[in-house]
């Protein structure tokens, strides 16, 4: 089991990286859209490349965060139900879950996308618009975001079995780190708190 958690935590460090550099292609788009628009009003000009180039951006962003909205627990839940179950009944639907549902999905699209980017490097497939981009980067985002999640949802299932047999912390509490905006509030309050009191 410890082997087990070992690659659980290499997982999470993986996926918690990945995810503090996402946040960058998201900045990415943005600077690219505001420059854009204002090549567009300002010069009357435009590339087919600045349009395309903002959604190969939020493609790789959306997918390659998934491994690690999954580690946060900030996917889509329904936990009116299970959250009303006792906790070990709670686990083993995580852990069906993740064995029945999450992993052959995630087979099933690396399974089919995989060679769709493999052929679409081969074929050096370009957009369809004038000035437009190569099109592999954005399909391998596919495939890459779903090893991820994969990836993500084994830890998962490695933490609850972990909990179960009362060798691990309860995966299904969801972690309260505070943002650097949080802690930077908290400090204030303290600041403020102190000198009220002198």
């Amino acid at each position: 089991m410890q082997a087990l958690l070992k690659f659980s935590r290499a997982v999470d460090w993986l996926n918690a990286s990945l995810g503090r550099f996402v946040i960058w292609l998201i900045f990415g788009a943005t600077i690219i859209s505001a420059l854009n628009a204002v090549v567009r009003k300002a010069f009357d000009t435009s590339s087919n490349a600045f349009l395309e180039v903002q959604w190969y951006l939020f493609a790789w962003s959306f997918l390659a965060a998934a491994g690690y909205t999954l580690l946060h627990r900030e996917h889509v839940r329904i936990d009116v139900l299970n959250s009303r179950l006792p906790k070990n009944v709670q686990l083993w639907i995580e852990i069906l879950g993740y064995v029945l549902f999450l992993t052959p999905v995630c087979v099933i699209v690396l399974w089919m996308s995989t060679p769709i980017v493999f052929e679409r490097i081969a074929s050096g497939e370009m957009s369809p618009n004038p000035g437009g981009l190569i099109r592999w980067p954005v399909w391998a985002a596919l495939p890459i975001g779903f090893v991820l999640l994969l990836l993500q949802g084994w830890s998962e299932l490695i933490k609850c079995i972990a909990f179960l047999r009362g060798q691990g912390p309860d995966p299904t509490v969801k972690a309260l780190d505070k943002t650097a905006e949080q802690e930077l509030a908290d400090a204030l309050r303290q600041q403020q708190s102190a000198s009220q009191t002198h």
